[in-house]
């Protein structure tokens, strides 16, 4: 295999039920057609639910990401990261443009997940805001199962709003989502967002998208069954508020609760990363991205996906980027 980082191409599911892809055919420097592209599955390993293949990144050799890790996976992953994870990368990144407000949703944990659908992860995910707006997140009022589950059969859409959080977040800020809590991104943002490897999402509100979510909202298992998955406790605003990390310098971008699922580093010039998988998203300026093995010249928009066989990584001078890895073996 190549043991130098790889510059991707964009990797966007056609169709998707909401709108948006202009802002990443901007942020790649690429036309946009006004299609419905609003996500941008980079060095992914993952399906999108239900498919065989849509979602996974394609490699130049034609091979998909997810069987070249599996052919070698101590090049991709690295020795230490094989020995306690095996081939699993442990890690999705996304560019996510939200041409609208999506729809109030929740994803499983990994035990509900393990025992109702057989995935070896739930979807605890992270946003790191390009471009700010706001996000709803969290039940700030307390919901009865049954009173939750009248609001999702009746879509009462602005009940389901009006007990949650909305939080406005700028450009630079983090978000960490653990699985269970309801969420829903807000028209017009844009951002990085990390996760773990796995799409499953279980749908509060699907009016007015192009979904049908009794059929389609519940992972096949029934909303009786799903909606077990949500979270409902109550959190204030501080306990919300602790889920966000502010805009600030580099290094770390996001809640030291996040670091057993994923890590995120803000990069600036000069900046040097162990060896190890990684996605790096380059965010600002132009210059050279090195390694022992090669040198590669990028610039912002660029998403490079970096296997651990290419060793230590440094950023050149004039770029900043974010540094999306798996936690730390």
């Amino acid at each position: 295999m190549s043991v130098v980082p790889l510059l991707l191409p964009a990797n966007q599911p056609a169709d998707r039920f909401y709108a948006g892809g202009g802002q990443i055919a901007g942020f790649r420097r690429q036309a946009w057609d006004g299609s419905r592209v609003p996500e941008d599955w980079v060095g992914s390993t993952t399906t999108l639910f239900g498919e065989a293949s849509l979602g996974l990144t394609v490699l130049d050799d034609g091979r998909t990401l997810r069987d070249a890790v599996e052919a070698d996976p101590q090049a991709w992953l690295g020795e230490r990261h094989v020995a306690r994870f095996g081939a699993d990368t442990r890690l999705l990144t996304k560019l996510l443009d939200a041409g609208q407000r999506l729809p109030v949703h929740l994803h499983p944990d990994g035990p509900f997940a393990a025992e109702h659908l057989g995935r070896a992860h739930g979807k605890t995910e992270a946003w790191v805001f390009l471009r700010g707006g706001a996000v709803h997140l969290g039940w700030r009022e307390e919901l009865s199962a049954a009173r939750l589950r009248r609001l999702v059969d009746d879509q009462d859409v602005d009940g389901l709003l009006a007990a949650m959080h909305r939080v406005e977040v700028t450009p630079g800020d983090a978000v960490f989502v653990p699985a269970g809590m309801p969420h829903a991104i807000g028209a017009g943002t844009f951002l990085v967002e990390v996760q773990e490897p796995e799409d499953l999402s279980i749908l509060l509100e699907w009016c007015d998208f192009a979904l049908d979510g009794p059929r389609d909202g519940h992972l096949g298992l029934g909303f009786d069954r799903a909606l077990q998955a949500t979270d409902l406790a109550v959190r204030t605003a501080g306990q919300v508020e602790a889920l966000v990390v502010r805009a600030g310098g580099t290094g770390p971008v996001l809640p030291t609760a996040a670091g057993s699922f994923f890590r995120v580093d803000r990069a600036a010039g000069g900046a040097e990363f162990g060896a190890g998988f990684a996605v790096v998203v380059v965010t600002d300026g132009t210059g050279v991205l090195s390694s022992a093995a090669a040198d590669l010249q990028v610039a912002v928009g660029d998403t490079v996906l970096v296997p651990a066989a290419a060793g230590a990584v440094v950023l050149g001078g004039g770029l900043t980027a974010l540094v999306c890895r798996p936690p730390a073996p």
